[in-house]
């Protein structure tokens, strides 16, 4: 599936990829409406008709993953309404191996989000991402995501990776297929990101439902 003496750099996304998407799925499309409802006075049913048209309209942009936006135009504390259902926060079962193989390997390892940094901050409170990973980073600090072209150029030019010689690993097939337009070479699709969901058919990348069937070739990896 993928050929590691060819890989020096390994970009990894969080959400649905490292860690499991079923919190970030509860909690914008149950909780926030829920809270948001309670709060608000409205009702739950037009809570979430109107958030689900304005999740619609800003998918894939900034303000779509911006706490700081979604506070300010709900008026609520978002970063303290995640923590109430933080308990659902968690790594998927087969990540701490493959970080671990991945680690041994030699290759740099490096984070990379669409999440804000708030919400980062909570991930990483809640996991051990950070024992694993040395660089964590959020596209907030280059005011452009994934889904942007901009946004792989600004990466390239701060890590200093080598597109040919990388390998980017997501559950977004919209950014996957930007990472493959600005010349990512080795991508990765992960086909089950949400344990509560099914599994998806994934036939534009090679992808994936288990790390582990990865490890037997980063382990024979020379560092």
């Amino acid at each position: 599936m993928l050929n590691w003496a060819d890989i020096d750099t390994v970009l990894l996304d969080m959400d649905g990829t490292l860690l499991d998407l079923h919190f970030d799925n509860y909690f914008w499309l149950q909780h926030l409406p829920q809270r948001w409802a309670e709060i608000s006075g409205i009702s739950v049913s037009d809570a979430e008709a109107q958030l689900k048209a304005e999740y619609a309209e800003l998918n894939g942009k900034l303000e779509w993953y911006c706490l700081d936006y979604w506070g300010k135009r709900l008026q609520l504390p978002i970063t303290e309404l995640k923590r109430e259902v933080m308990h659902k926060i968690a790594m998927r079962a087969d990540v701490p191996e493959f970080l671990t193989a991945l680690k041994h390997s030699g290759r740099d390892i490096v984070l990379v989000t669409n999440a804000h940094p708030d919400s980062l901050s909570l991930k990483i409170e809640r996991t051990e991402l950070a024992n694993y990973i040395d660089t964590l980073i959020s596209t907030h600090e280059f005011g452009v995501t994934k889904e942007n072209w901009a946004l792989w150029q600004k990466l390239q030019h701060r890590l200093g990776f080598d597109p040919a010689r990388t390998l980017f690993v997501d559950d977004s097939l919209p950014i996957l297929k930007a990472a493959q337009d600005y010349g990512i070479k080795h991508l990765l699709a992960v086909a089950n990101p949400d344990s509560q969901q099914l599994s998806r058919q994934i036939t534009e990348f090679p992808a994936i439902t288990d790390y582990s069937v990865l490890l037997d070739d980063i382990r024979s990896l020379r560092s």
